[in-house]
């Protein structure tokens, strides 16, 4: 945030409202009438952005569905899919810096924008820059749906996600918000659960209420080193060996767990396969190859291994949940089940609630199956043993200047054909760039996966050792942050 037209400050808010507005009146006949969905969290003037969207809005007559307090980031989508609205709009910057904020679009199906949409927004902005209002009071074209879309939502997560099992143990846990919005949604779903599970939460404290500062970390992103260490240290006090953690946005998720005197902070990956098992295991037929899960081309090859020898489909797309939400509903008009999708940056989606990442319905979820294993870590180990041990580890380098991140992918990420022979010592089997969409293992050189020229993403396969069946290794930006990012995965041997 800041001031200028590349910072996000109430004049960019409008002038991005404005270009949003039009495109959807030139391609939505009943805009007016169906609405825009609205809500924020609670970081820097996302309250006052908010309502500066909403006041474009209802200055075109266009009606604003509108949480009038802080939401956690799936309530959107949710209450777009149930009004069959439009559009939505989250302002919110996820688990980035304090002094970062975002305006997260919806389109009329529920999922996150994609191309072209997202291109013809950009130019319908750049032909609507003059403001027309700059008043935040609300007109009676605004619809207060806080209350009525929480229950809603309550009740589909109860009714859809929470499934009782045979056997149900105690679970108690320590709980971080991170200085975010979930607290008050955490404890309505674990209230709501509480016929079937049985849940102690413990609060951390000091990060309990929403805190736009995010004053106890350096970085309100649980994936960082460092995020969870109040949570471990209140769960030390408290003899409680869980820990369940949203990002400020909470739709995010994290778990550790203490085992033999030592905290194992769970990878996305790992968190992903236990939710997708207790969701296979949950199925109530003989699961089949019209049973499907997603991931993403990213994230562990664990999930394929696992469905291979189950007997239902798994569907890989690239990173981000605008593709997964897309291919989920592009999956569900062709007759497919679609239980669940992940990907490794600790996103979790359960289509029959929200097609987006669910940090709540997540944790919700994972309480199920902690109810009835006992240990998760245990459990994870127990999967390892029977498919396979898959490790996955993942790095990133800060690059806050455009141009040499651009300058690593012309060195790096554009090498096409001939690509690299080798690479740490192993032969390299396959060569990908999906940002230009080539791929040296297929008849055409083309990838079967959508390129996207606005990203950078560049994956290599590499040969296998005495120790595994070999390592596939991806660069990419980041789509959020100034990140570049690494994944490395590596199929075990026995796999």
């Amino acid at each position: 945030m800041g001031a200028g037209f590349a910072r996000l400050n109430s004049l960019t808010i409008i002038q991005t409202t404005q270009g949003l507005a039009e495109y959807l009146l030139a391609k939505l006949p009943y805009t007016r009438s169906a609405g825009v969905v609205i809500g924020h969290d609670a970081r820097y003037n996302s309250s006052k952005f908010a309502q500066l969207a909403a006041a474009v809005f209802e200055s075109k007559d266009i009606t604003v569905w509108w949480y009038e307090d802080l939401v956690h980031t799936p309530l959107v989508p949710y209450a777009v899919k149930v009004k069959k609205a439009a559009a939505g709009i989250m302002i919110t910057a996820s688990h980035n810096p304090a002094l970062d904020n975002g305006y997260k679009v919806y389109n009329f199906n529920g999922c996150q924008i994609i191309s072209p949409d997202d291109l013809n927004i950009a130019s319908s902005i750049m032909h609507n820059l003059e403001p027309t209002v700059w008043d935040t009071q609300g007109s009676s074209l605004r619809k207060p749906i806080l209350d009525t879309m929480s229950a809603s939502y309550y009740n589909s997560i109860s009714s859809r996600l929470i499934t009782a099992k045979a056997e149900t143990l105690p679970v108690s846990f320590v709980y971080t918000p991170m200085h975010g919005v979930g607290l008050q949604y955490m404890a309505s779903v674990v209230e709501s659960a509480g016929s079937k599970v049985i849940a102690r939460m413990i609060v951390v404290n000091q990060q309990a209420q929403p805190d736009p500062e995010f004053p106890t970390v350096k970085y309100p992103n649980p994936e960082e080193a460092g995020a969870l260490d109040l949570a471990m240290n209140t769960a030390d006090k408290a003899n409680v060996p869980l820990i369940l953690a949203n990002d400020p946005d909470a739709d995010r998720f994290a778990v550790a767990e203490k085992v033999d005197g030592v905290w194992h902070h769970f990878t996305g990956d790992q968190v992903g396969i236990l939710l997708a098992y207790w969701v296979f295991s949950s199925i109530t037929s003989s699961a089949t190859r019209d049973d499907v899960m997603l991931t993403t081309a990213v994230s562990s090859q664990m999930l394929s291994f696992v469905a291979y020898a189950e007997g239902f489909s798994v569907h890989e797309t690239l990173t981000g949940f605008k593709w997964l939400g897309r291919d989920t509903q592009d999956l569900q008009e062709e007759g497919k089940r679609v239980h669940f999708a992940y990907e490794e940056a600790l996103g979790y989606m359960f289509p029959d609630v929200v097609y987006d990442k669910d940090g709540i319905a997540a944790a919700v979820v994972f309480l199920c199956a902690c109810s009835y294993w006992g240990s998760p870590w245990a459990k994870l180990q127990n999967l390892y043993r029977k498919y396979g041990y898959f490790v996955t580890t993942n790095t990133y380098w800060r690059s806050p200047n455009r141009q040499k991140t651009e300058a690593v992918f012309r060195h790096v990420g554009d090498i096409e054909d001939p690509f690299p022979g080798r690479l740490c010592h192993r032969k390299v089997l396959r060569w990908r760039n999906l940002t230009t969409g080539y791929d040296s293992a297929t008849e055409n050189k083309m990838a079967d996966l959508p390129k996207d020229p606005n990203s950078r993403m560049t994956t290599c396969w590499l040969e296998g050792s005495k120790l595994d069946d070999g390592v596939r290794f991806t660069i990419r930006t980041s789509g959020t942050e100034p990140k570049i990012k690494g994944e490395r995965s590596k199929i075990p041997s026995d796999g």
